[in-house]
């Protein structure tokens, strides 16, 4: 049986690297993290229980390891990565600048969500799962995985939105439609 679950992990690899990417958003982060995630889930596989998703409960432990290493940054304070600091060279400098505003937005939009909502985002928006794996992941009922992702999509928006200089009448407007 070890060896038909290790195989079923070797599968899932791809999808939790894209999981565990969405959490950190940061690729030497996110391989660490996945790489943490099956250390801890082949050496404590005698707690997956047969019969249950193998899936579910990487992810499980994938989010608490990302949740414990969230803690200890606000003790530690965060690490910065002297290769994110070079710039790129060779490629259209304005296109290049676009688009990095553009994710730093999404990023600091991500990171003043509630923790719960990173996840769901992460699952369901960049993982793309279903509202139903994730509120079965998550143990919480569907309408709790909806309402979640419904506030963490009007935040991310609202701050996207903040950051391109849209005022917060347009933003009501476009979220809401106009009321007359």
């Amino acid at each position: 049986m070890t060896e038909d679950v290790r195989a079923r992990m070797i599968e899932f690899l791809p999808r939790l690297r894209r999981f565990a990417f969405a959490l950190t958003r940061n690729m030497d982060q996110a391989d660490d993290l996945v790489q943490d995630t099956c250390e801890r889930a082949l050496s404590r596989l005698d707690q997956w229980e047969p019969g249950t998703k193998l899936e579910s409960w990487m992810y499980r432990i994938a989010q608490n390891l990302w949740l414990d290493r969230k803690r200890s940054e606000k003790v530690r304070g965060p690490v910065l990565d002297i290769d994110e600091a070079v710039g790129v060279m060779g490629e259209d400098g304005r296109a290049v600048t676009e688009s990095r505003l553009t994710l730093a937005a999404v990023s600091e939009g991500m990171d003043r969500l509630p923790p719960d909502q990173q996840v769901l985002v992460a699952m369901v928006c960049v993982d793309g799962l279903s509202y139903k794996d994730a509120a079965s992941i998550l143990n919480v009922p569907i309408g709790t995985v909806m309402s979640r992702l419904s506030r963490a999509r009007q935040a991310l928006y609202q701050h996207i939105a903040a950051d391109a200089g849209v005022s917060t009448a347009q933003i009501q407007e476009r979220l809401h439609g106009s009321r007359s």
